[in-house]
C-alpha cells in the first residue's frame, strides 16, 4: 500500500502543472494561444523558437493538460484546455512576481512605466464607459486575433498600420487601447504614437484574454 496520503498525491499532481509554468517560452506559448487556437507552425513563427523546442514546450504543456490539441489535415492545432482558469493563473503569476521581485518591478520601471506613467483604465471602468458611449476602444492585435474576439465595439488596427491609419480614428473622443495582456507591449506603444499626434489616448489594464476570464462581453468578427 501507498504511504502517500490523498493531500500529497494532490500536491505532487500540482507540483507537475507548476512546473510546466517554469520556462518563460511556455509562458509565451501560453499568452498567444489565450489569444486564438493555433498550429505549431504558427506558435513557431510567433515565439522566435524553433520548431523542435516549440513541439517540445507544447507536449510539456499537453501532459499537464494545459493545451488540447485537434488534428486538422496535415497540421495539429493547440488550444488553452480551460481558458479562463489558465488566465487567471497567468494573472496571479504576475501579481506575485510584481509583489516579490525586484527583477521584475525593475523592468516595469524601466520599460513600461517609462512609456506610460499614467494609470490604466480598469476593466470595470471602461464597462461604465462603453455603457455611455464615451470612449472609442481600439484592438492594436493582429487581425486573426482580433477576428476571433474582441472587446464589444473595438475597433482593429494593428499597431504596424497605426500611423497610415490614424484618419479612422475619432479626434474628440478618448480612446483606449489594449492588446494580448498586461505584459504585451503593442498597447503601450499604441498610446505612446496616439498621444503624439494629439490624441487622448489611455490604456487597458491588461488585455483581452483577463476581459474574457472575467465573464464580460465579447464579440467575434462574424458578430460584427
Amino acid at each position: 500500500m501507498s504511504s502517500v496520503g490523498p493531500k500529497q498525491a494532490i500536491f505532487e499532481r500540482l507540483a507537475e502543472i507548476a512546473q510546466a509554468f517554469g520556462h518563460p517560452g511556455r509562458l509565451e506559448l501560453l499568452e498567444h494561444l489565450a489569444q486564438r487556437e493555433r498550429s505549431v507552425e504558427d506558435l513557431t513563427a510567433l515565439s522566435g523558437m524553433s520548431f523542435a523546442n516549440t513541439s517540445r514546450h507544447l507536449q510539456i504543456l499537453r501532459r499537464a493538460r494545459l493545451v488540447d490539441t485537434e488534428r486538422r489535415g496535415k497540421h495539429i492545432v493547440y488550444r488553452l484546455a480551460g481558458d479562463n482558469e489558465i488566465v487567471g493563473l497567468m494573472k496571479s503569476l504576475g501579481r506575485i512576481g510584481e509583489r516579490n521581485l525586484a527583477e521584475v518591478n525593475q523592468t516595469l520601471n524601466d520599460y513600461f512605466h517609462s512609456r506610460d506613467s499614467m494609470e490604466a483604465v480598469s476593466r470595470e471602468e471602461l464597462t461604465r464607459r462603453l455603457a455611455d458611449g464615451l470612449v472609442t476602444v481600439l484592438d492594436v492585435r493582429p487581425q486573426d486575433e482580433f477576428a476571433e474576439g474582441h472587446l464589444p465595439g473595438a475597433c482593429n488596427i494593428p499597431l504596424a498600420e497605426l500611423e497610415r491609419r490614424l484618419g479612422e480614428l475619432p479626434t474628440d473622443t478618448e480612446i483606449v487601447a489594449y492588446c494580448r495582456g498586461p505584459y504585451c507591449v503593442l498597447a503601450f506603444e499604441a498610446v505612446a504614437a496616439l498621444r503624439a499626434k494629439g490624441f487622448k489616448a489611455m490604456r487597458l489594464e491588461d488585455g483581452f484574454p483577463e476581459w474574457k476570464a472575467a465573464g464580460l462581453a465579447v464579440e467575434t468578427a462574424a458578430a460584427v
